[in-house]
Formats: structure tokens, C-alpha cells, sequence
């Protein structure tokens, strides 16, 4: 039995593998970066739910994460159209398909990171906040 958490991760991860950017799920960033860029979705930190008694329920504002990769000579164009997309992904269904409240992702801080005897990443690790109710913590 899948409980609700992991078919909202599973289902946002669909969401990005939508994307023209490979989308990954918990894996290790790899050795090359494709040329259309990388997304890594992490499952993140549930966070301590508020919690209504009657009927019990927990509403959680759970935090998954992208790690969002572009590598190459025009990476701030590629980066901005890859966290671009991210968000409009995200944007035409806020629901996942009437699985959370809503969903909503924070602005990355992107980086750039140098890398010996090639072009430097640019990166970032983009927040998306999911909020959900569910009967139990561990459902």
C-alpha cells in the first residue's frame, strides 16, 4: 500500500519527467550533465504537521527539493529556461492532480560551480513546498 506522501513525491516527479531536462528521483548527481540539464528531486522533510482533532487530521507543508543542473557555454540562458519550465510545470496543476492543497515552489539561489577541465555547472536547489492532509503520520 503507497501512502499519500509517496504518491504526491512520485507524482511530481511525473511532472518533471514532462520536462525536456532529464528528471532523476533521490539519485547521485552523475558524472556528465546532459546538454538539455539535469533535475534531481529529493524527497525532502515533511516538517511537524499541524494537527485538527475532530476528524484527526494532519496538514503537512512538506518540503521536497530539486537540485536543477545546467552545464556549458550558454548555462545562465539554459538555467533560466530550465527553472523557468519548472515553474510553469508546476503552475498548471497546483493540485498534482487534486493529491495536495497545493504546491507551490520557492526561487532558487543558483550557484555556479567551477569543474576542472570543463565548463563550470550552474545550479541550484529549488524548494517545493507541497502542502497535504492526511488521517495518519504514517499513511
Amino acid at each position: 500500500m503507497t501512502t499519500l506522501r509517496e504518491t504526491i513525491l512520485a507524482a511530481l516527479h511525473t511532472r518533471l519527467l514532462a520536462l525536456p531536462a532529464t528528471a532523476l528521483r533521490g539519485e547521485v548527481l552523475p558524472e556528465r550533465v546532459p546538454a538539455e540539464g539535469l533535475l534531481i528531486l529529493r524527497d525532502g522533510e515533511p516538517g511537524d504537521p499541524e494537527v485538527t482533532l475532530s476528524p484527526l487530521a494532519y496538514h503537512y507543508q512538506h518540503r521536497a527539493e530539486i537540485e536543477a543542473v545546467v552545464q556549458g557555454s550558454d548555462r545562465d540562458a539554459a538555467f533560466d529556461t530550465l527553472t523557468a519550465s519548472i515553474g510553469i510545470a508546476l503552475a498548471a496543476d497546483r493540485t498534482l492532480g487534486g493529491l495536495c492543497d497545493w504546491v507551490e515552489a520557492e526561487a532558487p539561489r543558483p550557484v555556479d560551480l567551477p569543474v576542472e577541465g570543463t565548463a563550470s555547472l550552474k545550479a541550484a536547489v529549488i524548494a517545493v513546498v507541497l502542502h497535504y492532509t492526511t488521517a495518519d503520520p504514517l499513511g
